[in-house]
This record gives C-alpha cells, sequence and structure tokens, in this order.
C-alpha cells in the first residue's frame, strides 16, 4: 500500500494523505543484519539459527527454515525471492515472514498436549450457558444454530432448558417465564449429534434444566436414547465415585441434571422490572462491552429485586420428588447434580464414595469465596463446579470468569451468544491445548487446598514489545473510522489473571496513519502465570465521540511462544479478520 488517499472535507475542499507501505521495525532490521552475510540474504542456516536463538524454537531444523522461505517465495509472489530463494530471504522477505500466517503467537503444531488420562474434575472445560439462545435473555428465539456455531468453536458443555410444550404433549427447549420463542428438543439433539466433535474429539456434556412432567421425562429419555444411541456414556451406577477422563470419554456424550423439581411460581413483573432497569444500564456501555469488573468489586445485585431464574435449580425439593422420576430418564444421568440440604458449607461437602455436580450463581461464588475458599478448592479436585451468570444479565453480558477459574470451578458457564471482554477471556483460555476444549488445572489446584492469591512472590515477567499493526485498509472502509482523515490507532495490552497481576497499558495515539509504528515496550510481572492471559486490543481515538473498536485478541501466557510474532486480531464476536495483525515480541524474563 502507497501512494495518496484523499478525503473529502465539506463539499469543495479535499485532504490528501500520504500513504506508505509497511515497512519492517527497526529491531527487525537489526536482527537481520547482524544473521546475515555481507550480500544481504538471510541464508537456510541462518534462518535456522534465528529461530532456534531469537524464536526460542529449539528443535528448528533446516527443513523448517527452508519452509519458510519457500512459503514467503510462494505467498507473496515476490519475483526477487523466486529467482533467490536458494540463497535465502533479503530484508523484505524476512519482514514477510515475520508477519506473516506462518508465524503465529501460539503453536499450530502444539495440538492436543495436556495429560488426558485424569478425571474430568482435573480440567476447566469449556462451557455454555442458555446455549439455544440467539440474542438477549427475555425475547430472542430459540435455535439449535447458537449450539452449532459454539460446537464449532470447541464448547464442551451445552445447556438446554427443557419444558412442556403447549399441548403437553412434546418436549420443546426455551427460557421459561420470558417471551423466547422454543425451538424442539428434538432438533437440538440431533445438531448436537451431528456437529459434537467437528472442533474436538473430547467428549460434549449436555446439562438439562429440566421441568417435564414423567410422562415428558420418559418422552425425552427415549428421544436422547434413539439420537445418540452408542455415543450415550451411561455409567450404570446410581452415582460415579470417580470421573472418568476425557481421553476415556472420546466421542461420547455425557448427560448431567438433577432430579426434577416442580415448576417455580414466579412473577413476571418482577422480570419485566429488572429487565426496563437493565436496558438503561446497557446503554451506557461501550459498544464493545465495559470493562472487565474485579470480582473483588461488591455488586448491587441483591437491591435489585431480581428474580433469578436459576437460583433455585438445585435446591431441596430435589429429595422429595425422586419418587416422582420416570426410571429410563435417571438412568441416563451420567453426572449427578443437586445442592441437597443446608447452606454452602453442607454444598460444598466432598464425599468419599460419590462424585457430583453442584452449581452456584456468579454471586453466590463471589460471596463464597470470601469464607470457603479452601473449601471450594477442595470440592473440585473432585467434583464439578459448574457457575452461571446472575439473573439480571437479561441482554447476555458476562462476568468474569477468572473467579471461577481461580477457585477450580471446572464448567464457567458464559453466555456465547454475545460479545465482551468477558467472552475475549474465554476465547483466551480455550485456545490452550490445542482448542479442545478441556484445559488441565494447575496443579496447585489440584493438590493444595490454600490457594490464596495475596502476597505471592513474582516467578516470572512477561515483556511485550508492540511494534506495529496493519491490515484496517483492507478490512474495513476507509471512512469507517474517520470520514475526513486516516484512523488514528492505538493499542491497549495487559493481563487478566489472579488480582495481583492484573494490569492494562497503553501506547500512544498515532494520527492518521493505517499502519501505526508503537515500538514500545511492556513489562508484566505474573505471580501465577498458570492462569494468565495476555489481553491485546485496538481502538481508534475520536475527540467527538467514543473510541471505536479496531481488534481484539487473547492468548494464554502459558502456550505464548517466544520471539517476534505475528498475531492475528478478532472482531468483538471473536472471528477473525481477514487482514488485521500486530507484529509483537514475547520474552520471558
Amino acid at each position: 500500500m502507497s501512494g495518496k488517499q484523499t478525503y473529502r472535507v465539506c463539499f469543495c475542499f479535499q485532504r490528501r494523505f500520504r500513504m506508505a507501505a509497511a515497512e519492517a521495525p527497526n529491531d527487525v532490521k537489526a536482527i537481520f543484519f547482524k544473521y546475515t552475510a555481507a550480500n544481504g540474504f538471510m541464508t537456510v542456516e541462518q534462518l535456522r539459527r534465528f529461530m532456534v536463538e531469537v524464536q526460542k524454537e529449539e528443535n528448528a531444523t533446516l527443513e523448517d527454515a527452508q519452509a519458510h522461505i519457500d512459503g514467503v517465495s510462494h505467498l507473496h509472489e515476490l519475483k526477487h525471492l523466486t529467482l533467490f530463494h536458494r540463497r535465502g530471504l533479503n530484508l523484505e522477505g524476512f519482514f514477510k515472514y515475520l508477519f506473516g500466517d506462518a508465524n503465529p503467537p501460539l503453536n499450530p503444531k502444539l495440538r492436543v498436549h495436556h495429560d488426558m488420562n485424569a478425571p474430568l474434575s482435573h480440567y476447566f472445560i469449556y462451557t455454555g450457558h442458555n446455549s439455544y439462545l440467539t440474542g438477549n435473555q427475555l425475547s430472542s428465539d430459540c435455535s439449535d444454530i447458537p449450539i452449532i456455531n459454539a460446537l464449532h468453536r470447541g464448547v464442551r458443555v451445552i445447556e438446554l432448558d427443557i419444558w412442556p410444550n403447549s399441548t403437553k404433549d412434546n418436549v420443546e427447549v426455551l427460557h421459561g417465564r420470558t417471551l423466547t420463542t422454543p425451538v424442539k428438543l428434538i432438533r437440538c439433539l440431533r445438531s448436537i449429534k451431528e456437529h459434537a466433535f467437528v472442533a474436538s474429539e473430547y467428549p460434549v456434556v449436555i446439562t438439562l434444566e429440566d421441568h417435564l412432567t414423567p410422562h415428558l421425562q420418559a418422552k425425552t429419555a427415549e428421544m436422547i436414547t434413539k439420537t445418540f444411541g452408542d455415543m450415550l456414556y451411561s455409567p450404570g451406577s446410581e452415582c460415579l465415585s470417580e470421573f472418568p477422563s476425557p481421553e476415556s470419554l472420546k466421542r461420547r456424550i455425557i448427560i448431567s441434571t438433577k432430579p426434577p423439581k416442580e415448576y417455580l411460581q414466579a412473577k413476571d413483573a418482577k422480570i419485566q422490572e429488572t429487565s426496563s432497569k437493565k436496558r438503561k444500564d446497557a446503554s451506557k456501555q461501550e459498544p464493545w462491552g465495559n470493562e472487565i469488573q474485579s470480582f473483588g468489586t461488591k455488586t448491587n445485585v441483591n437491591k435489585v429485586g431480581c428474580l433469578d431464574m436459576e437460583s433455585n435449580e438445585e435446591g431441596e425439593e430435589d429429595f422429595k420428588l425422586d419418587q416422582y422420576e420416570a426410571p429410563e430418564y435417571r438412568r441416563l444421568i451420567a453426572i449427578h447434580a443437586g445442592k441437597g440440604r443446608g447452606g454452602m458449607h453442607d454444598w460444598l461437602r466432598v464425599e468419599p464414595n460419590k462424585v457430583r455436580r453442584l452449581s452456584l450463581s456468579e454471586q453466590e461464588l463471589e460471596k463464597a469465596v470470601a469464607t470457603y475458599t479452601q473449601d471450594i478448592v477442595r470440592f473440585t479436585q473432585r467434583n464439578l463446579l459448574r457457575v452461571y451468570p446472575k439473573g439480571i444479565r437479561f441482554d447476555s453480558s458476562n462476568y468474569n470468569p477468572l473467579i471461577g477459574w481461580m477457585h477450580g470451578a471446572q464448567m464457567v458457564a458464559l453466555n456465547m451468544q454475545g460479545y465482551g471482554r468477558a467472552l475475549w477471556l474465554m476465547h483466551g483460555m480455550f485456545r490452550a491445548n490445542g482448542g479442545c476444549g478441556y484445559v488441565k488445572k494447575p496443579e496447585f489446584l489440584l493438590k493444595d487446598t490454600d490457594a490464596i492469591y495475596d502476597s505471592l512472590p513474582v516467578r516470572m515477567t512477561l515483556k511485550v514489545t508492540v511494534y506495529m499493526g496493519e491490515g484496517w485498509f483492507y478490512d474495513f472502509n476507509h471512512t469507517y473510522f474517520d470520514n475526513y482523515s486516516p484512523p488514528d490507532f492505538y493499542a491497549r495490552v495487559g493481563i487478566a489473571g489472579v488480582p495481583a497481576d492484573v494490569v492494562m497499558k497503553k501506547t500512544k495515539t498515532l494520527d492518521d496513519n493505517w499502519i501505526p509504528n508503537w515500538d514500545e515496550v511492556f513489562l508484566f510481572p505474573l505471580t501465577v502465570p498458570e492462569l494468565a492471559l495476555l489481553r491485546v486490543e485496538v481502538h481508534e481515538h475520536d475527540t467527538s465521540e467514543k473510541d471505536d473498536f479496531a481488534g481484539q485478541t487473547c492468548l494464554p501466557v502459558s502456550e505464548l511462544r517466544q520471539g517476534i510474532r505475528a498475531v492475528p486480531l478478532h472482531t468483538r464476536k471473536g472471528e477473525r479478520y481477514k487482514s488485521v495483525r500486530l507484529l509483537m515480541r514475547f520474552e520471558l524474563i
């Protein structure tokens, strides 16, 4: 990209801006000349040395280096590289290699590399909330399309709320006591069967929130059995004594629910009142979602007076209604859910010969961690803990998932149909381990019970250099950011993780430039690198309105490749841009 770009001002004036082509940063030039011979070409051996010494790819071979040279020559059709690729890369070719698709921040060859033979309770599991909704929690359509999209992204836990249809003779999926339009259960089940293992071979858990009569439970059991057949995991015992491993459950479907309960007698007025307030609050948000709220911050949930639609989902009525269950339905339940009687201390009791799933709302967990941190961690070493959004999130917004992960919760359920910073963290966490939807928990959450994150020593420092970015000129309309001039970009870089590690930093704003060259360095001391996620955002500064969103990504620090990398950016919904990317360098010091 070079030449000039013209913007029209009013009706009779024009502004022209010089358009420069992307140029290698000074660091890249210095590294190139350090490794190259006098003839200005980086040979295969020199490129291999660069990959080992700077990129920290210790096992890089001459064949790997030659493949990069051949890739640059072919993809960019550079005549001088085609003529001289046997001699190596010139500076332009070296820059193209560094800023190309073959040099991502996560290793594409790594794939699944965590130990997958431990019990399910030893993993964070990619979990959706109300997986069937296409939009908000009150009036959007219910469909199998969001379920399909979630499975293709790698989500491994799908939630279905099942209710009788209007004639009480069949089963539908919908968000009860709202204006959401239903979808047939059988349609959702068939879509799950077809798409469950497109992105990952590891098991899919279907959590059912059951509002059915015994007759419809039996009908549901028949639908599930006929749809999934041998794919269905049915242990046969009343309750598991230990969860099986993801490896042993490859390509299996697991049903998790609780015994049925009576329908909740709720007042719709409370829903409508809270919905109105929430819509007003939502209008204050940034277009890409508010900054992630710290989980130490007090909320006003109890002052709203809302009905938490799932607050009683595992209450005492479980025990009262066991006698009314359809036995064929009960036999399908592989992972039993339920709170039982008593309070939080009783709910978190670990039983030596029985494992189960417990569900807590985000505010229940926030309150519990103040008193029961050790009990929660101990509980999640053998049992499953699911955390779900509070009832007033009618706009399908989300909470900070780190509050669940740092206390060992495996199923941190988020609304996948929306977008925002909390969901970007979810995307980042599950880019780890080959994107299979299961991430092994850190050892300290599996062995210790004193997982307290205050006053921990710094274990490593992540040094991040933000060199430059490009691609907006190709992926956006030229007046998308500003009608009268090229965009004014700045980048935000930071860490999401335990409270001591959380920080966001900002580059300077570069005016009127489609290819910003920030060349800024940031240091991030990390106390718990296993739970740290690198956050990257780009925005366009606007003096008269809110700054425009220009891309984001989130990456697990534990799997970041050191060295100079091309970092693709994504849309607010997590879809990768075709061209937009940053050139960054990562070093562990």
